[in-house]
C-alpha cells in the first residue's frame, strides 16, 4: 500500500515512482492494479508535468464546479462533487507490466486523482496478478 498526502488543494498526484517500483519488486510480466479505497479520489493514466495535470482540473471544475448546487452537501462546499467525480474518473487502473517495467507509452504516468480538500490523506493499493 502507498500512502499519499494530498494536502488542502485539488491535486493530481503522480504515483508512477510507486508503482514502478512495486511492478519492479514482485518483477515478471502481467498486470497491474490500481486501485484507491476512497469514494472521492480517482485514478488516471495522464502525461504530467505539461500543463495536463492543471488542465484535468480545470475541466474538472467546469463539469463539477464548487458550488451549492451538490445534494451531497456535508464538509466544504461543493464536497459532494467529490462523489461525483469517480463516475467520471475510476477509482482504479490497470497497466501491463513486462519484465517488470511498467509498460507505459512515453508520455504516460500514473495519478492519484484528488478534489476532496476535506481529507489529506490517500491510500493506493497496488496487486499485480502474474501472466
Amino acid at each position: 500500500m502507498v500512502r499519499v498526502a494530498t494536502g488542502s488543494q485539488e491535486v493530481v498526484h503522480d504515483i508512477t515512482a510507486e508503482c514502478e517500483r512495486f511492478a519492479t519488486s514482485a518483477g515478471g510480466d502481467g498486470l497491474l492494479h490500481v486501485f484507491v479505497p476512497h469514494a472521492t479520489a480517482g485514478v488516471a493514466i495522464i502525461e504530467l508535468g505539461a500543463g495536463s495535470d492543471e488542465d484535468l482540473l480545470a475541466a474538472l471544475g467546469d463539469l463539477l464546479p464548487a458550488d451549492d448546487r451538490w445534494r451531497h452537501a456535508h464538509g466544504s462546499r461543493g464536497h459532494g462533487r467529490s462523489h461525483v467525480m469517480p463516475a467520471l474518473i475510476a477509482p482504479f487502473a490497470t497497466v501491463p507490466v513486462l519484465g517488470g517495467r511498467l509498460a507505459l507509452g512515453t508520455w504516460q504516468s500514473v495519478a492519484l486523482v484528488d478534489l476532496n480538500v476535506d481529507n489529506p490523506d490517500r491510500q493506493v493499493r497496488l496487486s499485480l496478478l502474474k501472466g
